[in-house]
């Protein structure tokens, strides 16, 4: 590991590092192993997955492969849309924890709030596993405002974070600020933080990257990170990992802030039909 690397390390927010590794399309085995034992090795220590990625097995055998203490590794996971009603959310985590071989996640998200989901039904079930000690944190992913703001209002336990796609050219303007009250209080979590290398062609984003000589993916984790947000970006390669880590070294000034939140072009990556912002 080079020096430059070695230096860094992420800040935490409630035990939770605010840098990350998605594994999202990860799904060839050797890939995935390799991928997360790699981020491992540079000083990563969150790592998300989800049951519908088909590869817990590949991260579940990473983590043991690492040989670093458990209690070092943040582990998040998600409860597919069709696993959602109380029994099933119960069954999805045991067999969630089973392929990751882990006796607990340090957080378990509620995937997409469709097919099963209801709040008071899916988040009992979540309460239960946190009562439990089998799960440190409930999380829920690609929540609106309205939908977020019912989950705090039934939920027996506090609802933790909210992964959502979020980066230059999709602020969340509006969640994050409802997140940020002192009676809702949950961490917003940026899926896709980079635009999948969409933010590389903004003027903006390309004009702070050559202040600070770093990559314009580089200061789309930056900014995210200043405003608050946990950033999970995808990566594989060594050079896409360390390029990634090194964003931890880039402090941004309110200037750079200004010009980047004045971006006016709006793209969202992840798009389904069935997403709650499509209804």
């Amino acid at each position: 590991m080079d020096e430059a690397v070695a230096d860094l390390s992420p800040p935490t927010t409630h035990g939770m590092p605010m840098l990350g590794l998605g594994t999202y399309q990860m799904e060839e085995y050797d890939e995935c192993v390799e991928a997360v034992k790699r981020a491992f090795g540079m000083g990563y220590r969150h790592v998300d997955t989800a049951e519908g990625y088909d590869n817990e097995d590949a991260v579940g055998d990473a983590i043991e492969e690492a040989e670093i203490d458990r209690d070092d590794i943040f582990v998040a996971t998600k409860v597919s849309p069709d696993n959602l009603d109380y029994d099933h959310v119960l069954t999805s985590a045991a067999d969630s924890f089973e392929r990751l071989g882990v006796d607990f996640v340090d957080l378990l998200y509620v995937h997409w709030p469709t097919g099963e989901y209801e709040a008071t039904d899916t988040l009992e079930a979540f309460a239960e596993l946190r009562e439990e000690g089998l799960i440190g944190e409930i999380g829920v992913s690609n929540f609106t405002v309205d939908l977020l703001e019912e989950a705090v209002e039934v939920a027996d336990e506090p609802i933790f974070a909210n992964q959502v796609e979020m980066h230059p050219l999709l602020p969340q303007t509006e969640l994050q600020q409802f997140c940020t009250q002192d009676d809702v209080d949950v961490e917003l979590v940026a899926y896709s933080p980079i635009a999948r290398g969409d933010v590389s062609d903004v003027d903006e984003l390309q004009e702070v990257a050559e202040k600070h000589d770093a990559t314009p993916q580089q200061i789309s984790l930056a900014w995210l990170r200043e405003k608050g947000v946990t950033a999970i970006p995808k990566a594989t390669s060594e050079d896409h990992l360390r390029e990634n880590w090194l964003s931890l070294g880039v402090e941004l000034d309110d200037d750079d802030m200004e010009k980047i939140d004045s971006i006016e072009e709006r793209r969202r990556i992840v798009d389904p039909d069935e997403a709650p912002w499509n209804q």
